[in-house]
């Protein structure tokens, strides 16, 4: 009897390894170069952005716009599809409605969660977000600052800090822009626009905004 148990044993501890399941934290996280430093973003549910400090040496780094554009780049279709299998069916349906914007998009859910049902609602909203140090000026990012106005004033204020119009006809046109991916060129501008009755006309009669319609309105109003 204490042979065959040994025997059991012996089967079960040489088992081949490719017959476990892989481990999630062996999966591929997203990856690109900006800057001469590789970049990676590692898998739901972590969702961490790093930075290698040496070679294979990681360290938690909270991106810059610039390095958020190159990744439009350098992380390519194969790498998102691997990455979205980890995540939940709201974030991959709100990410998948992005292209060139798509990881800035995670970045912003990944500071403030709590905004995904207000930005799957008007998903260009994110990339004011993600772009809001050149917006609004200043060196340093404003995430827990972003937290702290929506959980007391909801999304309306967050508009507000924005530089938005905080109103129900704001959130309205930007569910109209028919891509999310709005031309960092476009934020300044469109945002200008908003203030302005006669380009407010024009935007909420559109009913799909794209970017050429977005830009020969703010060009209008310029002249």
């Amino acid at each position: 009897m204490n042979s065959t148990r040994s025997r059991t044993a012996l089967r079960s501890a040489t088992r081949p390894a490719t017959l476990r399941r892989p481990l999630p934290s062996a999966s591929p996280a997203l990856t690109w170069i900006h800057d001469g430093f590789r970049h990676r973003v590692s898998i739901w549910p972590e969702v961490t952005f790093a930075r290698e400090s040496a070679p294979e040496e990681w360290v938690a780094h909270d991106p810059s716009e610039s390095a958020l554009a190159s990744a439009s780049l350098g992380v390519g279709a194969a790498q998102w599809r691997s990455w979205l299998e980890f995540a939940p069916a709201e974030v991959r349906e709100f990410l998948l409605g992005f292209g060139s914007g798509r990881l800035a998009a995670l970045h912003v859910i990944t500071r403030c969660p709590e905004l995904l049902p207000d930005l799957a609602e008007a998903p260009a909203l994110a990339v004011f977000l993600s772009t809001h140090r050149s917006l609004r000026g200043g060196e340093e990012a404003a995430w827990a600052e972003i937290s702290a106005i929506h959980g007391r004033e909801g999304i309306f204020g967050v508009l507000q800090w924005l530089g938005l119009p905080a109103s129900r006809q704001t959130l309205a046109i930007l569910r109209q822009i028919a891509e999310p991916d709005l031309p960092r060129r476009l934020l300044a501008p469109l945002r200008s626009a908003l203030w302005e009755p006669e380009a407010i006309w024009a935007l909420a009669h559109t009913r799909a905004l794209t970017d050429d319609r977005i830009t020969a309105t703010c060009h209008a109003l310029a002249a």
